[in-house]
């Protein structure tokens, strides 16, 4: 009986090793699991899925910080600006998606993306309605560019030099943060509007961006194949942009960087289509964290996507009108901006040309600060961290129908940057973490079979050596009182 028992150890050992290697081998437990998170990533009506996408849990924050100028008249002499950082102005942002509805059998989903923001007072760092700021005169400086090469040429000139001398307008002005930010009646862009209507009397950084639904959307489901899951095929109605100068440029590429298909890799490259950058980009792999306890993958835009042409010849398209190429860290935005100069970049220039960054007083770009990051659970593909950091620059330079700007250097004046975060909340962190913890269950089966077959090949072990012992100690047993008495 009990070698019986020895032989059934050492044979269900073998047995469970053998399994345990071949199910590894195969892959069967983890193609198991990859092929539930596959099933369950798609976006249909009544599943948690779908409405975390249409209405995300997890609280936005939108976070403004304003650059003061110090010496405006300094500047109008060709001295550098002095700017001082003032912020953040902080809002929560709700972007819910309305009117959603499922078209061609379910694959596509079109939707409007509505954002609405709402002041938080205890992180702010004062009150936007008055805290005022000076900053670069943006209608005046959008009027003077649009004036060099405007049909309204001779019109707009006129209009802007009469206002520049009756209400002592200048390249500098002082506003409240609420009116830089969600809009002013200002005074010159009123006579220009009662002249040209298209152009609005109203300026304001986000004017018409608080509460709208400006913006629809057509993704993919995902049900045909899970690596397009979520992903923008049109945009506004358009399935291509018309700005660049190159088809490569103008493809809308990746999701709206709220969501991403499931089981993203190291080498995966995520494209990301954002309608404030006017542009798609891409973000690649950098790091490995956690987030509240949740495995993530870090992934960041690498600096060659706003590098300059000499560094990246695939930007060459985004070099407007055609062969006019900025340095690197920069994206001019105006073609789809209204004709204003307004100049895109990281906040303080960070990854940008070092001339550039010199050329301002009181810029100082870190990586920590500045730079836009991704964390994403690898094999759900759920955001659990993100923070997309924008800087708006204006493109000053003397314009000599205009003496205010004779002295004046070519500038990338910075305006303002934001910073728009988000942090996974602690009911959707344990909500991850549970369906992370099963699959990390089923898929650790073959070693726990494993471990199994290594337990029984110890016992196995243990009962193979143990007669031998017993039979050695018998021996020295009945050779014990020969020796005694010898």
């Amino acid at each position: 009986m009990a070698r019986w028992a020895m032989y059934s150890c050492g044979a269900l050992s073998l047995l469970l090793l053998i399994v345990s290697i071949v199910l590894l081998v195969a892959h069967t437990f983890m193609d198991t699991v990859e092929r539930e998170v596959k099933k369950a990533t798609v976006l249909k009506n009544g599943t948690d899925i779908f409405n975390d996408w249409t209405n995300p849990p997890p609280p936005i924050y939108m976070q403004f910080y304003f650059f003061n100028v110090t010496n405006p008249m300094e500047v109008l002499n060709g001295e550098k600006p002095v700017v001082d950082e003032i912020g953040p102005y902080t809002y929560r942002e709700y972007r819910p998606k309305e009117d959603v509805e499922f078209l061609e059998n379910g694959t596509e989903v079109s939707a409007l993306s509505l954002k609405t923001y709402v002041f938080e007072r205890e992180k702010s760092v004062g009150d936007p309605e008055v805290d005022l700021i000076r900053t670069i005169n943006i209608p005046i400086v959008t009027l003077l560019e649009m004036s060099t090469n405007n049909k309204y040429f001779n019109l707009i000139e006129k209009i802007v030099n009469a206002v520049l001398k009756t209400y002592n307008e200048q390249i500098f002005l002082t506003r409240s943060v609420h009116e830089l930010l969600w809009g002013y009646k200002d005074p010159i862009l009123s006579l220009v509007h009662a002249v040209i209507p298209q152009i609005s009397a109203t300026f304001g950084l986000f004017y018409k961006m608080n509460a709208t639904t400006n913006e629809t959307y057509v993704f993919l489901s995902g049900s045909k194949e899970y690596l397009d899951f979520t992903k923008i095929v049109e945009w506004n109605r358009k399935r291509n942009l018309s700005w660049w100068t190159s088809d490569a440029c103008n493809m809308i590429n990746g999701t709206d960087g709220t969501s991403f298909h499931p089981l993203i890799n190291k080498d995966d490259i995520l494209y990301i289509f954002s309608s404030d950058l006017c542009r798609s980009i891409y973000a690649v792999y950098e790091a490995s964290e956690y987030v509240k306890g949740i495995p993530i993958y870090r992934f960041t835009p690498p600096a060659k996507v706003f590098a300059n042409v000499t560094i990246n010849p695939n930007n060459a398209g985004f070099c407007v009108p055609e062969g006019n190429c900025l340095p690197s860290g920069l994206l001019n935005v105006s073609m789809c901006k209204e004709g204003a100069p307004i100049i895109l970049s990281s906040p303080h220039f960070y990854q940008a040309d070092k001339s550039v960054i010199d050329s301002i007083v009181g810029i100082s770009p870190k990586k920590e600060d500045h730079e836009t990051f991704l964390d994403i659970n690898p094999l759900t593909g759920i955001l659990t961290r993100a923070a997309k950091r924008m800087q708006i620059n204006v493109h000053v330079r003397k314009i000599p129908e205009y003496l205010i700007t004779q002295q004046i250097q070519t500038l990338y004046f910075p305006v303002m940057h934001l910073n728009e975060s988000v942090l996974i909340d602690d009911q959707s962190a344990r909500k991850l973490k549970s369906v992370l913890l099963e699959a990390r269950v089923l898929a650790n089966v073959p070693f726990m079979i494993m471990a199994l077959g290594i337990i029984f090949g110890i016992v196995f072990v243990v009962l193979v050596c143990r007669p031998s012992r017993t039979r050695e100690e018998g021996t020295e047993e009945e050779r014990g009182p020969l020796i005694r008495t010898s």
